[in-house]
């Protein structure tokens, strides 16, 4: 049976739990990502020396990449606690406050999915940022009356999948922001490599190649497909997972050779057979597979963009020349005068 979700970036319960065993503690242990690595250890030592607390930092990116890792990371280098929550849970000013009155100074507070924080809880936020104050309300009507509670320095780390989604306010307070891109198949197999060591795996280099090479360039599935074909490796095999075991999983998970799985596949075909290529509107396309617009925008476009099998455009999504190449279809006619035109 193909697992259709397995190469979705979205962490599931087990995602969650690998992950702490698998999560690394400090800046020097954290693999790919240099830039962004590079210029971290900058900030956090510049704030150390100082004794402040670090500017507010936004890390932006697909899913998978590591941004939760690195908001650990950063707390641990800067030996202060940290706060974790998420955009949607902050539904009310009373939550964001109760969170930020128990920061200790040059505490970290990390949001993730901070797209989709509440426009009241925002507007509380400014304050918290710029001023470290918050004002809170008191009853209501003609008894109300406002209170302001001050608050030890912290730094904010926020992660979002949607950068654009946060308001130009929000995003203008933030004195660091980074991008996190997808991994490179090298990057990929020395995740796995260490993965493998602390699962105790045993695991040939061929294939560490082979699973990186199809993880998406995203090391949450990278994980994810070895603690899978470790499965396979012990149950059909000896427990050695080595390049045949490798393949003969990433089959039965329904994994190509470039890391496409059941859902990409029937994204590019629908896009082709129902469409003649487009340009087809995300909620068409979205009622057509049965799944959510956001499902299909967050987590599978991003891949398939990058390895050019389609482009976003004013007028919906367009098929590009390798879908037809993929599929071994031949393109309509017209293609590649629509393909100049967009």
């Amino acid at each position: 049976m193909i697992e259709s979700k397995l190469t979705t970036p979205q962490p599931t319960e087990e995602d969650i739990v690998a992950e702490k065993s698998l999560r690394p503690s400090r800046l020097e242990e954290f693999i790919g990502q240099e830039g962004t690595v590079a210029n971290l250890k900058v900030y956090i030592e510049s704030a150390r020396r100082r004794s402040e607390n670090l500017d507010h930092v936004l890390l932006f990116g697909p899913p998978g990449l590591g941004k939760t890792t690195l908001a650990y990371i950063i707390a641990r280098e800067l030996s202060v606690s940290i706060k974790p929550s998420s955009g949607p849970v902050l539904e009310r000013p009373a939550d964001l406050a109760g969170i930020l009155t128990n920061l200790a100074e040059r505490d970290v507070f990390f949001v993730d999915e901070i797209h989709r924080i509440n426009n009241t809880v925002e507007e509380y936020l400014y304050a918290a940022m710029e001023d470290y104050r918050i004002d809170i309300l008191l009853d209501k009507g003609p008894n109300s009356r406002s209170i302001q509670l001050a608050l030890a320095p912290f730094t904010l780390i926020g992660a979002t999948t949607r950068l654009g989604n946060l308001t130009s306010p929000l995003r203008d307070r933030f004195g660091v922001i980074l991008r996190l891109d997808f991994y490179s198949a090298e990057e990929l197999r020395q995740v796995i490599v260490r993965s493998a060591e602390l699962l105790q795996i045993a695991l040939d280099q061929d294939a560490a190649e082979e699973i990186a090479r199809r993880s998406r360039g995203t090391p949450r599935l990278a994980n994810r497909i070895l603690r899978r074909a470790r499965d396979f490796a012990e149950v059909d095999g000896t427990g050695h997972l080595n390049l045949e075991m490798a393949r003969n999983a990433l089959q039965r998970l329904g994994i190509d050779e470039i890391g496409l799985d059941e859902m990409d596949r029937r994204i590019l075909t629908t896009l082709v057979k129902n469409y003649h290529g487009g340009p087809v509107g995300i909620e068409t396309l979205s009622v057509a597979l049965h799944e959510s617009p956001r499902t299909i925008e967050e987590v599978y476009e991003p891949f398939l963009i990058k390895e050019g099998f389609l482009q976003r455009t004013p007028r919906g999504r367009v098929a590009l020349e390798k879908v037809y190449d993929y599929l071994d279809l031949k393109p309509p006619a017209d293609k590649e005068q629509q393909e100049h035109l967009f």
